[in-house]
Formats: structure tokens, C-alpha cells, sequence
């Protein structure tokens, strides 16, 4: 039984995450205040998200420990000593990679490189996230299974191969242009920097986890059962390296847990699904209602819901896109890069990380909205 004094503690513990981590904060409000109005659902809650964030959390932490990010962060160090070059390979490498591997799965495998080389560096990797993360948004666009949301819209409307690439084709190249654009916007700094030799002592375990990221990313496209891969990925750790179970970040997944039962209680609400119906009568109500609901309930939702209301897939399929930028849970991606920035910094460098990052999104969602729709639209 708990002594006052215990349970005193516990809140106080509970307080303090709660106040450090304002997205967790903001989710858990979230979803306690929308369970009063729609009953929560365990189908909400995407399991294989979850385990698959969680094995390539134990897989990052992996190649970190075993200093394999050090290795690559150096590698590319040695070959590019200015920050737009280097930044200009890391935006790039996760945009393209995001169209085959995810964007989620893109954000958690580079973002991590990105922080080494800054720190190594002596930059600061605030507006080189934040890019990543619009990159990771903007190139997953381009695939059926570059995000969970084109996946859903591809089967679901049942497109052609061509009939899907011709539409995302110019969000994808606007991407390219405006991510350039931004990484030429700051100044180019010559970077100075002492470089260690980086040894790898166990080139055994780095190939056991090496390969164990494969798998798992056949698991992201159903070629493999996640359940199977989580399994697998358990037991390899439990055998290897048990303490990098510490190394997960578990609030990130509660984070996403309550987030997953937010969107599904305002997802199924009557008024929700009444404006739904009232919205999508045309091509450009389809378009702009997608972009606008992305903002508050996430595109991937946001795309379950409104295609029973609307035959207008092109518009449906460019608005949730662009819909995932704009605000941090636009896409949830999003929060990965977020939660991944933040760690062990304070505060105030979460509150200059959410600035600046609505500030790039919004602008970027103005740029992509209004140019798309004289493209397509007008």
C-alpha cells in the first residue's frame, strides 16, 4: 500500500513529465475531453505504428551505441565542410528515402544523424529538423506507400499507378524547388571541427542490426507480420543488449496512443461527420475542407473520413498532403522529429523549436495550397 508520501511523490513526478513534454501534455488533454463525448475505441489506436516505432527506436539507439551514426556523421563530415552542403544531403536523403521507407520511418532513421553531425559540428540542428521534417512530409507524397494516408487512398479509390503519380508528381517537384529554396535562405558556415577516428568494435552486431532493420522495414509493408518482426526485434535485444530498452522513448508512444483516441472520438463524431457531407459537394470545398481538417485531426484520419463523402479523389488526395503541413499534429510524423529535437533540452528550446516550426510549416502551407490550386483546381 502507498504512504502519502509516495503518492505524493508520484504525482509530483507525473506533474513534471507532464510539464516538460508539452505535446504529451496537449494529447493526453486531448483525448481525456473528447472520451466524454464519443466512447474511445481500442480500434483507434494503430497498433502497427506503435510496435513499429518501437523496434526502430531499439534499432536507432542500436547503431548509436555501437557509434555507427558517429561513423557516418564523420564520413560525411570529412567530404562536405559547409552547412548548406551538408544539410542540403540530409533534407534530400530523408525526402527521397521517405518515398519508399515512410515518412515516419524516414524522420527516425535521419533525424538521429542529423543531431550527431550538429552536435560534432558545433551548428545548431533546430531548422535542419524542421526541414527534414517538411522533407519527409513533402517526398512521401509521391508513392502509394510513402505515408499511410496515400496507402488508405490508393486502395480505397482504387488508382492506377499513373492516375496516382500525375497527380502527386507536381506537389512532389514544388517540394524540390521549395526545400532548395529554404536551405539557400540562411547563411552558408564554413564548419571547423575535430574529428575522432571513429572504431566500430563489433562489425557482428552491426550486421545482426543491420539486417534486423531490414526486416523491419518489410514489416512497413506488410511483406513481413509487425507483430513477427516486434518479436524478433525483443528477443535479438534481450539477447545483445537488454539496456536499450531504456533507451525507448515511451512517453513518444503514449504520445501517439492518445493522439490515435483523440482523432478517433472527434473522427465519429455526429457534427463532424455532418459538416463532412455539407463540405465536399464540389472539387474546391474537397480540396480546401482536406487541408483545413489536416490541421486539427491529422491527414491520415482526416482521409478515412472524408473519402465516404467525396468521388473527387485528385482534390482529396493533393489536400491531405498538403495538409500535412501547417500544425505539429498535421501529420504525426511530425511529432516523431519533435519529440527526437527535444530531448534533454529545456523548455525554452521546445517553445523556440514549436515557433519556428509553425512559422516554416504555415508558410510552406500557403506556398503549396494556393500554387497547387491554380495548378490543378483553378
Amino acid at each position: 500500500m502507498l504512504s502519502i508520501g509516495s503518492l505524493k511523490n508520484n504525482i509530483a513526478q507525473i506533474l513534471i513529465i507532464l510539464k516538460k513534454d508539452l505535446v504529451f501534455s496537449l494529447a493526453l488533454a486531448l483525448s481525456v475531453i473528447t472520451s466524454f463525448f464519443s466512447t474511445p475505441k481500442i480500434e483507434y489506436i494503430d497498433f502497427k505504428v506503435l510496435f513499429t516505432l518501437f523496434n526502430l527506436m531499439l534499432i536507432v539507439s542500436a547503431f548509436k551505441h555501437m557509434k555507427v551514426l558517429d561513423k557516418l556523421a564523420v564520413t560525411l563530415l570529412i567530404k562536405y565542410d559547409s552547412s548548406k552542403k551538408i544539410s542540403f544531403i540530409l533534407i534530400y536523403l530523408t525526402f527521397f528515402s521517405s518515398m519508399l521507407i515512410t515518412n515516419d520511418v524516414a524522420l527516425i532513421t535521419f533525424v538521429p544523424l542529423a543531431l550527431i553531425i550538429s552536435k560534432r559540428a558545433s551548428i545548431s540542428p533546430m531548422k535542419l529538423v524542421i526541414f527534414q521534417t517538411l522533407a519527409a512530409n513533402i517526398g512521401s507524397g509521391l508513392t502509394p506507400m510513402g505515408n499511410p494516408q496515400n496507402l488508405f487512398l490508393f486502395s480505397y479509390y482504387r488508382l492506377t499507378g499513373f492516375e496516382f503519380l500525375k497527380t502527386m508528381i507536381s506537389f512532389t517537384l514544388l517540394g524540390i524547388i521549395w526545400l532548395f529554396i529554404l536551405n539557400n535562405l540562411g547563411k552558408n558556415k564554413k564548419l571547423k571541427f575535430d574529428l575522432d577516428n571513429i572504431i566500430i568494435e563489433s562489425k557482428v552486431k552491426v550486421m545482426i542490426f543491420s539486417l534486423l532493420f531490414i526486416f523491419i522495414i518489410l514489416s512497413v509493408f506488410n511483406i513481413i507480420n509487425y507483430k513477427l518482426a516486434f518479436i524478433i526485434t525483443l528477443l535479438t535485444v534481450l539477447i545483445l543488449n537488454k539496456k536499450l530498452l531504456l533507451k525507448v522513448d515511451y512517453i513518444l508512444l503514449l504520445t501517439f496512443v492518445c493522439f490515435f483516441v483523440f482523432i478517433g472520438n472527434l473522427s465519429s463524431l455526429p457534427f463532424i461527420k455532418s459538416l463532412a457531407r455539407s463540405f465536399l459537394q464540389n472539387k474546391t470545398t474537397t480540396y480546401f475542407s482536406s487541408i483545413i481538417l489536416s490541421q486539427v485531426v491529422s491527414n491520415v484520419p482526416c482521409s478515412i473520413l472524408l473519402a465516404n463523402f467525396t468521388s473527387n479523389w485528385r482534390e482529396l488526395l493533393l489536400g491531405v498532403n498538403i495538409g500535412g503541413l501547417g500544425t505539429l499534429v498535421a501529420s504525426l510524423a511530425s511529432v516523431i522529429s519533435y519529440k527526437l529535437y527535444i530531448k534533454k533540452r529545456t523548455a525554452n528550446a521546445q517553445s523556440r523549436y514549436l515557433t519556428l516550426f509553425t512559422l516554416y510549416n504555415l508558410i510552406s502551407l500557403l506556398v503549396f495550397t494556393f500554387v497547387l490550386y491554380f495548378i490543378f483546381i483553378f
